[in-house]
């Protein structure tokens, strides 16, 4: 008998109970406490990359993202409905979310008493990471996407964080702070960007607050280096690249 695959996908994913993403948004929410919700995601078709030709081999297509703007600049890879003030550590709430919408990309709200986070373009985080590692620098979990890298790290305030920044020469506009009020969207999300994954996995930890919770840096650890990487990236760090 002829196999419809289609329909096989389908019924495997019932069986499961659950997919990657649903048990990444649970994994965050219940073992980690990290507050999460669904992302806008991504329209099904596609369309060519712009300035390329269609008839061209290799032109890149992408899909659009699901939001109104036509021109969104971050595809997929924002909050939207719900929006971000909806982010919820209920795993009641986290399994009703992406029941009705599997293949929503996993946003955290960062700040507050979730992890913050810094990201750089791809290439200078990978520099970054690289001088982090000689000088022995404990690094926590960074996530990836084709164009930028985010380093998760512990929470901090607005002053905290200022402070750091004032002692700066220079801090590139390609560099990113994410505290109170922003987001990361985490893996095995799919974006505008392409497939966000884990560049260095969350390692557990067992501590009274937190049990289980993933080890986050402080941001003054790493800091530095981010921005030293971020300033000798092309262009001097200054272009923003999604």
């Amino acid at each position: 008998m002829r196999e419809i695959l289609g329909r096989r996908r389908k019924f495997q994913l019932r069986r499961g109970g659950r997919s990657a993403l649903l048990d990444a948004a649970l994994q965050c929410a219940t073992e980690w406490h990290w507050p999460v919700l669904p992302g806008v995601g991504l329209r099904s078709g596609g369309r060519t990359a712009k300035g390329a030709q269609p008839a061209l081999r290799g032109a890149r297509q992408t899909r659009p993202c699901g939001c109104p703007d036509p021109d969104c600049a971050v595809p997929g890879a924002h909050p939207f409905d719900p929006g971000l003030l909806a982010a919820t550590t209920d795993a009641r709430m986290v399994r009703w979310w992406w029941t009705n919408r599997p293949d929503a990309p996993v946003v955290l709200a960062t700040g507050g008493k979730a992890p913050c986070a810094v990201s750089l373009p791809a290439v200078a985080g990978a520099q970054a990471l690289a001088e982090l590692d000689r000088t022995g620098v404990a690094v926590g979990p960074v996530v990836a996407t084709p164009t930028r890298w985010t380093l998760l790290v512990a929470p901090y305030s607005l002053p905290e964080l200022g402070e750091l920044l004032y002692a700066q020469d220079l801090v590139p506009s390609s560099l990113r702070f994410h505290g109170e009020g922003g987001y990361v969207v985490l893996p095995p999300s799919e974006t505008g960007a392409g497939k966000v994954r884990w560049e260095r996995p969350p390692a557990a930890r067992v501590s009274a607050k937190r049990s289980g919770a993933p080890w986050l840096p402080d941001v003054a650890t790493v800091v530095d280096a981010l921005v030293e990487a971020s300033a000798g990236a092309p262009g001097g760090g200054s272009r923003l690249a999604f």
